[in-house]
């Protein structure tokens, strides 16, 4: 069994303390709606982009990041006399996580692929105690070619998947200019990046006839942790789908020219993956679904329902329904209705849709002028129902995209085998 040698937590704090030792911030009700789910995300770089750099090196512009970024991040979750959660902004800090591994980074992608399995630190607020839980924790694993992965795990009610993106870009942006600054001593100092946006969560009222949500269901938390309860053990892994398989989607399952050229790569590839799943599911097999995009103004929530069966249906018509106007749930009048107090799951409490190709850039960390050789990203505390993100293919793998899926195992083993008999859908491999 291969061991992990995890060499040294810690916890890095803004660079100057702020004035205002009582602080806090208000969480919305969107971010309470999203409490019980996390963001993970991992970035492989081979022994070239992290050649020279040390722990302190890594370590040193997160106090740079965290003095400039929305002092939330910084962080400790409290609980006001109402029941209502907020953060206290106490410059508590962000936590980091060392860790080596003795096996070569290629050794890793052939046993594991691009697993986020003991990459990411496996953070949860709550217990043993929610008042001293980080919000983020960021994990450095290094392999024995010298290559490095970069783990974050960053809480929901911080942001969205595209905020995490964008603080982890934003740390190696400040890494670049201070390893420039030592390898040059005589030019000037890099710019401050400017501040990390406050996450704008875009809350469109329903119309007057729309019922409660459907992309939203009441759960209960594991014990003192603030993750939902599961009935089924869920699994997640991710595929790679190449841009000649792609085409072949798009042209195979539409009639007509038109209608390929409208499709979306998100729309055929959450398709293809809806079609399957109600085929293994059978007579329960998912009508409703619920849809993550990044609009101008931030997280869009919406959710369609397909009016016929979606198993044996084609997916041109599953990706004609995904890519129509859809119902935009009110989802917060949920909490507010709770008092604030209320336990949701959203990612999962459907089969759970997610854009990720558009809004951010995910392959946006650079180390010594290097981009990662994979990124990959998965939600942390997904119910029941399961969770499909769309995310671009890595460079010099022909194109295409990654498909990472999280369902209950049973089931995702099943989807591989489908996706791999019936369309040659492989795993993503580095052989």
């Amino acid at each position: 069994m291969e061991e992990e040698s995890l060499s040294m937590i810690s916890t890095v704090v803004p660079a100057t303390h702020q004035s205002d030792e009582n602080g806090v911030c208000q969480l919305s009700s969107m971010d309470l709606l999203m409490k019980l789910h996390y963001i993970r995300a991992v970035y492989f770089f081979t022994s070239d982009a992290a050649q020279g750099l040390s722990m302190a090196d890594l370590k040193k512009p997160m106090f740079l990041l965290l003095d400039q970024a929305t002092r939330a991040i910084s962080g400790r979750v409290r609980i006001s006399e109402s029941g209502r959660a907020f953060v206290k902004c106490n410059d508590a800090g962000v936590r980091i996580a060392e860790s080596r591994r003795d096996r070569t980074l290629q050794e890793w992608f052939q046993q594991h692929g691009c697993s986020l399995e003991g990459l990411v630190h496996d953070h949860v607020l709550g217990g043993p105690d929610l008042g001293f839980s980080p919000l983020a924790v960021v994990k450095f694993t290094w392999f024995k070619c010298g290559g490095l992965c970069v783990g974050l795990s960053w809480s929901h009610i911080l942001g969205d998947a595209f905020s995490a993106f964008d603080f982890i870009t934003k740390w190696s942006q400040i890494l670049a200019g201070q390893t420039h600054t030592h390898t040059h001593t005589h030019t000037h100092a890099p710019p401050k990046p400017k501040p990390l946006p406050t996450p704008i969560h875009k809350q469109t009222q329903s119309p007057p006839h729309n019922n409660d949500p459907i992309s939203v269901k009441m759960t209960t938390t594991a014990g003192e942790f603030w993750l939902p309860t599961n009935h089924a053990k869920i699994a997640t892994h991710s595929f790679h789908v190449t841009s000649k398989q792609l085409n072949r989607l798009v042209t195979t399952s539409t009639c007509h020219q038109n209608d390929a050229a409208e499709t979306s790569y998100f729309g055929t590839l959450s398709a293809l993956v809806w079609k399957h799943v109600a085929r293994i599911r059978g007579e329960s097999e998912p009508r409703a679904v619920t849809i993550f995009t990044r609009g101008g103004e931030g997280l869009e929530v919406s959710a369609v329902e397909a009016s016929f069966v979606v198993a044996t249906s084609d997916v041109a018509d599953l990706a004609r329904v995904i890519g129509a106007e859809r119902r935009v749930d009110d989802v917060a009048k949920l909490v507010e209705e709770s008092g604030g107090k209320g336990d949701f799951v959203v990612y999962g409490a459907n089969l759970t849709l997610v854009d990720l190709e558009n809004g951010g850039d995910v392959y946006g960390v650079v180390l010594n002028g290097h981009k990662p050789v994979l990124a990959n990203c998965c939600i942390h505390g997904v119910g029941d129902d399961g969770v499909v993100l769309v995310l671009p293919a890595p460079e010099g793998f022909t194109g295409g995209r990654m498909v990472t899926v999280s369902l209950p195992d049973k089931e995702l083993l099943q989807l591989k085998d489908n996706l791999r008999d019936e369309w040659g859908i492989e795993s993503l491999s580095f052989s």
